[in-house]
């Protein structure tokens, strides 16, 4: 096995010098970096990241918590982060929590242990004591949800926002019974959800009766089918449907395929997220686009130069993006046909 020796006694320099150079100590000149570097990848030089940590140094990993990867969100940003941490020298490693706390606890465990570089985390709804400690030594930022007790950097959407002008649309088009289907309001995405899709039947001077609400775990495409049995079975049923995650649309949009609901002749539908199949689902969904990629990127930037800088430069951060209403034909007046929208 290569070692450091072996690549000082080829370039003449101390042993020292070598370790210094290949961690990019700026006590080096980037001469001798290049140097080193360029010898140790003739020479097959590995080197012993066990040794490193066993020293107090932190590893290249960066890791992404998150809920569940079947969501196309998440995968899509788990994607878009691996690129953008690899031309960095850092590798992405993922851990899955399926929202629940103490799952959430034994990866902070394993990946404290690991020294792992910096943390990327779409918090549970009620992260335990032990996990908002883990989280201080470590850098890290939260995605999409942001819980109070883990900080103050943060990237997301503007959920209440997006929901608003989600609702809006179906308001604007004339339909007063109108469900939503979303998240448990525990969540703080689920709570600014609720919230926008209420504040648009406000504004539109509707009645708090004229929407109907079934909130329940997110990730479940199941439980959006089963809401959506329960939603066409009520003695007055809704005459649009507003959803408020990526795996409740999709199961939404299965049973009502599965069911041979009208859309939007019986009912107007608008989702949430752009997934590919989308767009040509039954007339094309009227859904809710997330900046995913602008998102994925403004975290990576984030955090690479938060592993670059001190501690003490670690301050607030927040960044808001705007989702957009991605306008298809699933949408219409109240028992009519969907206007056709251009491109």
């Amino acid at each position: 096995m290569i070692t450091t020796r072996d690549i000082a006694e080829r370039l003449g320099i101390s042993v020292s010098t070598v370790g210094r150079a290949l961690s990019d100590d700026p006590r080096i000149s980037e001469e001798t970096k290049f140097r080193v570097r360029q010898a140790a990848s003739e020479m097959g030089y590995v080197g012993n990241r066990a040794a490193r940590m066993m020293r107090g140094a932190s590893s290249n990993v960066v890791a992404l918590v998150i809920p569940d990867i079947r969501n196309s969100f998440y995968s899509t940003i788990a994607h878009e982060l691996s690129k953008n941490m690899e031309t960095e020298g850092f590798q992405l490693m993922l851990s899955e929590t399926d929202d629940d706390r103490m799952v959430e606890l034994r990866h902070l465990r394993e990946l404290s242990s690991n020294r792992v570089a910096g943390v990327i985390i779409v918090p549970t709804a009620r992260p335990h004591s032990e996990s908002v400690k883990l989280l201080r030594t470590v850098p890290h930022l939260q995605l999409l949800r942001k819980h109070p007790s883990l900080g103050s950097q943060w990237f997301g959407v503007d959920d209440r926002e997006a929901l608003r002008r989600a609702t809006a649309h179906l308001v604007t088009r004339g339909h007063t019974r109108i469900a939503y289907l979303g998240g448990p309001v525990e969540l703080p995405t689920g709570a600014e959800r609720l919230e926008g899709f209420r504040s648009a039947l406000r504004e539109g001077g509707l009645p708090d009766d004229a929407g109907l609400t079934e909130l329940g775990p997110p990730s479940s495409v199941d439980h959006g089918r089963r809401a959506i049995r329960r939603l066409l079975q009520c003695p007055d049923a809704p005459t649009a449907l507003v959803l408020g995650s990526i795996q409740l649309t999709r199961g939404a949009l299965e049973e009502l395929s599965e069911q041979g609901v009208k859309v939007p002749g019986e009912l107007s539908v608008v989702g949430f997220g752009d997934e590919p199949g989308f767009s040509w689902w039954g007339p094309g969904l009227t859904t809710i686009g997330l900046p995913i990629q602008e998102m994925a990127t403004g975290c990576a930037l984030w955090l690479m130069r938060r592993l670059k800088t001190k501690p003490s430069n670690d301050g607030p951060y927040t960044s808001v993006s705007p989702g957009s209403l991605v306008l298809r034909g699933s949408t219409a007046p109240p028992g009519g046909r969907a206007p056709s929208v251009s491109g």
